[in-house]
């Protein structure tokens, strides 16, 4: 199995597509930016036309876009991957889509003899880029056995979370509402810090070596004490979405998530104010209201 394809081909698409073709696999490729698709044929990956085109040369698709009606407008309808997939093949679900959205698809997917991995991913920018995502999968052992291969060349760290379409998606939810608590959790410390006269660098070194430090809050700060808000590869919008998924799932099922809802009330803000900007950009909104910024260096 060495023929893979991807559609969504950003800025975690792109480094699913870079590992894939460093481990040997033979890459065909689908995004609707030109530039994106120029840079993805530049690091060795064949450029197609259309879903079709992608499951024609492929055993096995991720599918990276946003949503989920972007998700079923690529797997369905005459130019839609299931329909041209070989039998056997498998579609990576990769996408962060609403588990009841998965659901529908694994429904609309059942007896075409195309599998469905429910795998959505973490790591952010740098993972993609370096191969070292975490995935939740979601697919009977024996399909997750046979696309291994394809999975380890884009993931370190690859959990079994269930068999069904929908459960990665639901385990992604309860992962986002955490993980959107930091972040806000976050920003708002370093707005603190900085009204406070406290460096960003003495906030960084405390922080990421006390009990709250960890991936999400250390590359935060980061970002934040050296004023990268854009061009970081974690666009605000993917996290605002993701945030929505888990606050739809978290209505569903009647459970209340009062932090993941101020942690989505700060993204809102953050996207309304800098559209444009990455995760770390909400700092901005709170700054702005307190009249202080932080800096690695308070000279600076």
């Amino acid at each position: 199995m060495k023929s893979v394809g991807i559609i969504g081909i950003g800025d975690m698409g792109s480094g699913i597509a870079k590992n894939l073709i460093a481990n040997g696999f033979t890459v065909t490729g689908l995004d609707l930016d030109p530039d994106r698709m120029k840079a993805f044929t530049a690091m060795g990956g064949t450029a197609a036309t259309s879903p079709a085109d992608v499951a024609r040369a492929s055993q096995a698709v991720f599918v990276m876009v946003m949503t989920g009606d972007q998700a079923k407008s690529v797997l369905f309808g005459g130019e839609g991957l299931v329909e041209h997939l070989p039998q056997g093949a498998a579609v990576i679900l990769s996408a962060t889509i609403k588990p009841r959205e998965a659901r529908e698809i694994g429904k609309a997917m059942a007896g075409s003899g195309i599998h469905l991995i429910d795998t959505p991913v973490s790591g952010g920018f740098p993972g993609a880029q370096g191969g070292t995502l975490t995935m939740m999968a979601a697919a009977p052992d024996v399909v997750l056995d046979r696309f291994a291969p394809v999975l380890q060349a884009v993931s370190a760290n690859i959990h079994r979370v269930g068999t069904q379409p929908g459960e990665g998606q639901t385990v992604k939810a309860c992962l986002q509402s955490l993980i959107g608590a930091q972040f806000s959790a976050t920003f708002e410390a370093a707005a603190l810090a900085a009204k406070a006269g406290v460096p960003g660098q003495v906030l960084l070194d405390v922080f990421s070596t006390s009990s709250a430090g960890c991936g999400v809050v250390n590359n935060a700060l980061e970002k934040i004490i050296d004023r990268q808000f854009e061009g970081t590869g974690s666009h605000i919008n993917t996290m605002h979405k993701d945030l929505t998924i888990s606050m739809s799932l978290g209505e569903e099922l009647g459970v209340p998530l009062h932090t993941a809802a101020s942690a989505m009330q700060v993204f809102h803000a953050g996207r309304t104010r800098y559209p444009n900007g990455d995760n770390w950009v909400c700092t901005r909104v709170i700054e702005e209201i307190v009249g202080a910024e932080l800096h690695r260096d308070p000279k600076s």
